[in-house]
């Protein structure tokens, strides 16, 4: 397991080295052309890419950061570096989607003339491309490593790639009717970069609740509880039952801890190695989590928290509060 730990970690620094050089590249190009044919949309799209580029460099560090092994400071480990990554991306991508609007709208109230719209379009087409490519690449690693920061700057740059489209068409709509009718539908260029706002803030609004959530130490979802629930219901009659499940998330990392009921004659070996096995199997099932088991034997004192994860027929209840009457 520890070379998968080791495997995993060396890809997500790899694609998030990916999205910083990406970004950088495109920064640099629609801040070229937007000034150049003085379009706002492709201004906006640049500042766009460049809370990209923040948020990719916010991702790199959180990935390198998250990735240290735990140490006295940090008993837990570093994983919620990369909730915190999360939502800091989150919040800049809100501030970038209100400086768009404010140019949007001035631009509105006092038009200009475009000129060289075909650059515009080409450059956004690029934009669109590499994104595609580069976000397919963060998805694909940020979920087979359930890394919160790389799925948050995937969604920056497919974000991007939305709004490139749209800038993209709302060129060539401008350049297609100069061309052909005559027309100067420059109000189409801040409406563009209007569009491209709402686009970021719905994407922003997303990514502050995903992130956020397991700062608050929220459960893990309802399936992953479930299947260790039905892990657990499998032993039987080797468990006969738990109780107080709890967990957790930082970052990747899965933090499981429950109550484990066994037969009170067991000896502390036994139980300490059934134990282990259980821990074994569930670290082995969620790559990268940790288990705590607390062991304790069956007494027969059925409180309510411990009928609820009760895996022994009444019958058999009944047998084990005899045996300790008669003892």
């Amino acid at each position: 397991m520890g070379g998968s730990v080791v495997n995993a970690q060396s890809q997500k620094t790899t694609v998030a080295w990916l999205s910083v050089i990406s970004n950088t590249s495109l920064v640099a190009g629609k801040l070229i052309i937007g000034m150049m044919i003085g379009s706002v949309s492709i201004i906006s799209e640049a500042i766009h890419s460049g809370v990209d580029l923040l948020a990719a460099m916010i991702a790199l560090f959180a990935v390198h950061t998250a990735g240290k092994p735990a140490d006295d400071d940090h008993p837990y480990g570093h994983g919620k570096i990369e909730n915190i990554s999360g939502t800091v991306e989150a919040l800049l991508i809100f501030l970038a989607a209100a400086w768009i609007i404010y140019e949007a709208v001035h631009k509105l109230l006092a038009p200009g003339s475009l000129g060289h719209l075909g650059w515009g379009v080409a450059v956004m087409f690029i934009s669109a491309l590499v994104n595609t490519i580069v976000s397919a690449r963060l998805f694909a690693v940020g979920r087979a490593t359930d890394s919160v920061a790389l799925q948050a700057d995937a969604w920056h740059l497919r974000t991007d790639v939305y709004t490139s489209a749209g800038v993209m068409v709302s060129l060539a709509v401008m350049w297609l009717a100069k061309q052909f009718f005559g027309l100067t539908l420059s109000w189409l260029d801040p409406v563009a970069a209007i569009f491209v706002a709402l686009l970021i803030l719905k994407a922003a609004f997303n990514l502050t609740m995903q992130s956020a959530r397991d700062l608050l130490d929220a459960s893990l979802p309802a399936d992953e509880e479930q299947w260790i629930r039905d892990y657990l219901s499998h032993l039987r009659p080797t468990v006969h039952g738990f109780h107080h499940l709890r967990t957790r998330k930082a970052g990747s990392v899965r933090f499981v801890e429950f109550h484990l009921i066994v037969e009170s004659a067991m000896s502390v070996e036994e139980s300490h190695r059934v134990a282990e096995e259980i821990t074994s199997e569930i670290e082995e099932h969620f790559l990268g989590s940790h288990a705590f088991v607390h062991v304790e034997p069956c007494d027969g004192q059925c409180q309510p928290t411990c009928l609820a994860g009760c895996l022994l027929s009444e019958v058999e209840r009944m047998d084990i509060v005899q045996e300790i009457n008669e003892a």
